[in-house]
């Protein structure tokens, strides 16, 4: 971990950080409550009750927060970095608002608290894993009102949270209608099929072995599985899930058991390059789901927040409504 460390980046922080404290003294977890002038309210995350300003003007994203803080039209001043592959799926104004924000470190344990604390932000909001935001926590506090989010919050909760603080509740509720709207949409119009069908999701990733792919549990699937009720596999509670295990090429042939596949696409509707070996292989070809249209592409840019959730539902409703009767 390569996390700036306060105490080398010497006197210029240390005074600014100083200064900060000062004035949030009174106020615990930063934010501005020695100012009457502000106005503020409780916001709470997975580190508790925190104050926050009602209307924050100088947000800062870390880790997983800064798509979700993006998608319902915030405008961070500062991000931490995503993926390229993340970048290319979300719309061009978005990436202009990601690219124009200060980039404070290419992932959350990675964070530049210098660079922070100069953008004089008035709000954090941050989703890493629990062990690395223990190690920055003390020293984000004294800066902004901070809010913290692990690993395992489920998607919807986090988008709420992020809404909440960031004064962003108008775009979610427009978000979260939507989607609701299309959730029922697709329960009503494939009911049937959902009740009798026996699904699996496949994925494979630029990280997987060769020659190795899985029965993925975690990602859009979990909308599937959750919100419509569709019938795949998933791991036992309290277990890993099922993704995390490579199976070998060989097992593709245990795919026939299953009445439909779904496999991940891009937004063309071509498997992902990850994936494609696998449709590439003689045993995927001879699948019966796949001879006889019943393997379906499914586009996911993403399930932390609602736009790319709602890509991955139409990209779904299209995909039910090519599926031939079953024989």
């Amino acid at each position: 971990m390569t996390m700036t460390p306060l105490g080398r980046r010497g006197a210029a922080l240390a005074a600014l950080l100083s200064a900060t404290l000062v004035l949030s003294a009174c106020g615990g977890n930063g934010g501005d409550a020695t100012n009457p002038a502000v106005e503020m309210r409780t916001v709470k995350a997975d580190n508790g009750s925190v104050s926050v300003p009602a209307k924050p003007q100088r947000v800062v994203t870390i880790g997983n927060t800064t798509l979700p803080f993006i998608d319902m039209g915030g405008l961070p001043v500062g991000v931490t970095e995503v993926t390229a592959s993340e970048l290319a799926l979300i719309p061009e104004k978005q990436k202009a608002t990601f690219k124009a924000a200060t980039s404070l470190g290419s992932s959350g344990d990675q964070v530049d608290l210098e660079k922070l604390a100069n953008l004089k932000p008035d709000l954090i909001l941050a989703q890493l894993p629990e062990s690395e935001f223990k190690k920055i926590e003390n020293q984000l506090k004294p800066i902004a009102s901070t809010l913290f989010w692990g690993l395992d919050t489920e998607w919807k909760a986090l988008a709420g949270g992020v809404a909440e603080a960031g004064n962003l509740t108008d775009g979610f509720s427009v978000q979260k209608a939507e989607f609701e709207k299309k959730i029922a949409k697709i329960k009503e119009t494939y009911r049937k099929t959902i009740d009798g069908t026996s699904f699996v999701n496949v994925d494979r990733w630029e990280s997987s072995d060769p020659g190795t792919f899985s029965i993925a549990d975690f990602g859009c699937v979990e909308i599937a599985q959750d919100d419509l009720g569709m019938n795949f596999p998933k791991a036992a509670d309290g277990k890993d899930p099922l993704g995390w295990t490579s199976l070998p090429f060989e097992q593709i042939a245990g795919l026939a058991k299953y009445d439909v596949i779904t496999y991940p696409v891009d937004a063309e509707g071509r498997p992902k390059p990850a994936f494609a070996p696998v449709v590439e292989t003689n045993t995927w070809k001879a699948l019966p789901a796949v001879n006889s249209g019943r393997a379906l592409g499914l586009f996911c840019p993403g399930n932390n927040s609602y736009r790319p959730v709602l890509q991955y539902l139409d990209s779904l409703d299209r995909a039910l409504s090519t599926l031939p009767a079953k024989k």
